[in-house]
């Protein structure tokens, strides 16, 4: 039997060990811990300033049982949380953060197998990140989703109907008295959002990568199921140990296909796309922006989900959750891709059912023929840019329009509702200097809520355009990640308020009809913007940071690095 890797710690007679076993031993573990089982790392990305997590501190004894019933030694360790909502000025500024904490956990300390303990929206890709590029068996199990929101005898979606309830508030349909009362019934138990936003995106990701156990996407958190899930899932990792089952087993072609096609079918973040390119890039996968459009292109979109349909998490869940979708479209997946199983996707979805049809719904009856992500290039993105047909206006998936152009976030706050504003419904809406080093960090601010004028006449919804990505619980015609950014001088630095813009998502065209010269002659008048933030990791970031198209990671931590330390620390 090979030696296992926690034993190059805690076996033999040497000195080393005995400092090893002996602190240790103060937690009160016996001799016996020590004897070669395999040792397993739960990594806990609680905190307080992460609500989503707030139940991590129990789920985490259900891994901890599962583990010790198979024979393993359970022990926790912490890394950084990236709590979406608290987290300024914005949590993808440190997704990559993260990942090295995680990373250099997982290879600096004693462990054989890894459990991921994930949630809000990039702690699910910064701990697969981190953990791919150590390559120790790894599972994933997700915290879940909350429990739906009730509202005025209305069921209400986490962040989809926080969009629309401050745009009725600005428009004078919604009083400042019920929007408080709806801010508490939103989210009325621990979990992350219940609609189809990132975290309920990743968790689906996950589970369609084979990265986590059937049924992880969709359990709420607070459910009984969920806490079994995380016992099997500290069961099934010293079963991975036994039999070295890794991420790069795992994590192949196949496996980013089939997570293409599923977020497809369930109207999946766009997020999806900036991390899951991150992901493959750690464990060494090629894959491409043309891949998510060729592979995602002509998949119906049959989740009838928030924000793009009616339903919630929990309705999801009790109608059969992403098992129930990837059967009924597995004539698109790749069947035969390996998951942490031990199984094929084939037989672990191949008694599922789905006892909802409403919610998940039959093909013929899609709620977008073609979902998926759709990218666009032309001279104002050529290096792509993405939007997300299933949650835009189909009478503006083809549109020519004049731009208004703001510079940055701030002019954006400072003029978008001032009366003397130049614009109607048939502008296009520009956003520049939001990317990953102009934000820094791309932050979700793409959805631009519309001018307070225009909602007052009824306008719900506008062709915007920005380097910035939005909130996987956002709807709009919203087309994101422009690359290059603009605060590397990329085209949209040139767009100027007045110039007309064309989209055409059947087309996948999105053009800036400026002339070549006249572009050039911006461009030699353009200046790059200061950072906003001298030194430290933020000017570390801003230095190496990958553009969208790359993933948004840094370019030091692209690539699998393993878990070989052969060096003694005492």
């Amino acid at each position: 039997m090979t030696k296992r890797r926690s034993q190059h710690w805690f076996g033999g007679l040497g000195k080393d060990a005995f400092i090893h076993r002996s602190w240790m031993k103060n937690n009160g573990l016996p001799d016996d811990a020590f004897d070669g089982r395999p040792v397993i790392g739960i990594c806990n990305t609680f905190s307080d300033f992460t609500p989503c997590h707030a139940h991590f501190r129990g789920l985490v004894e259900h891994i901890k049982a599962g583990v010790l019933e198979a024979g393993g030694l359970p022990l926790e360790f912490p890394v950084f949380s990236c709590g979406e909502s608290n987290l300024r000025p914005t949590a993808m500024l440190f997704r990559n953060l993260a990942s090295m904490d995680v990373e250099e956990a997982i290879r600096g300390n004693p462990m054989d197998g890894v459990v991921l303990m994930a949630g809000c929206d990039k702690t699910t890709p910064s701990l697969l990140m981190g953990a791919a590029s150590c390559d120790l068996p790894t599972i994933v199990i997700s915290g879940g989703p909350m429990l739906n929101g009730h509202f005025r005898g209305e069921e209400i979606g986490s962040g989809t109907d926080v969009w629309k309830f401050s745009e009725d508030v600005r428009a004078g349909l919604m009083s400042a008295q019920d929007f408080a009362g709806a801010e508490s019934a939103m989210s009325r138990s621990p979990g992350h959002c219940m609609t189809m936003g990132t975290a309920s995106t990743m968790a689906s990701m996950v589970e369609a990568l084979g990265m986590a156990l059937p049924g992880n996407a969709a359990w709420p958190a607070v459910d009984a199921r969920r806490n079994r899930l995380a016992r099997l899932t500290g069961r099934r990792i010293v079963e991975m140990v036994e039999e070295d089952l890794r991420p790069s087993a795992v994590l192949g072609r196949d496996a980013f296909a089939n997570a293409i096609r599923v977020n497809g079918a369930i109207g999946g973040s766009t997020n999806a796309v900036v991390h899951l390119l991150a992901i493959a890039g750690r464990v060494g996968t090629e894959l491409t922006l043309d891949d998510w459009d060729r592979l995602g292109r002509d998949v119906p979109t049959i989740l009838d989900l928030m924000p793009s349909g009616r339903f919630l998490m929990e309705d999801f869940c009790y109608a059969g959750g992403l098992p129930a979708v990837m059967k009924e479209i597995a004539d698109l997946l790749r069947l035969d891709a390996l998951t942490v199983t031990g199984k094929s996707v084939g037989e672990n979805i191949a008694d599922a059912r789905n006892d909802n049809s409403e919610v998940i719904r039959p093909r013929d009856r899609a709620l977008t023929a073609q979902g998926g992500i759709a990218v666009l290039r032309g001279n104002l993105a050529p290096d792509g840019a993405v939007i997300k047909p299933s949650a835009a206006s189909p009478e503006l998936m083809k549109h020519r329009g004049r731009a208004v152009v703001f510079e940055d976030i701030d002019d954006y706050k400072a003029r978008v509702d001032h009366p003397a504003l130049d614009i109607d419904e048939t502008c296009v809406m520009v956003l520049k200097n939001c990317g990953p080093k102009g934000y820094p960090g791309m932050a979700e601010v793409g959805n631009m809520a519309l001018p307070q004028k225009l909602l007052k006449k009824g306008v719900r919804d506008m062709v915007r355009i920005s380097d910035a990505r939005m909130s996987g619980t956002a709807f709009g015609t919203v087309v994101l990640h422009a690359a290059p950014e603009a605060a590397i001088g990329g085209p949209l630095a040139l767009v100027s308020t007045g110039d007309m813009i064309e989209i055409d998502v059947e087309a996948r065209r999105l053009h800036l009809d400026v002339t070549e010269a006249e572009l050039a002659r911006r461009r030699a008048a353009w200046a790059a913007p200061k950072p906003a933030m001298a030194g430290g990791y933020q000017s570390l970031y801003v230095e190496r940071v990958l553009q969208a198209d790359r993933g948004a990671d840094l370019d030091f931590l692209v690539g699998c690095r393993g878990h070989a330390i052969p060096r003694e620390s005492h």
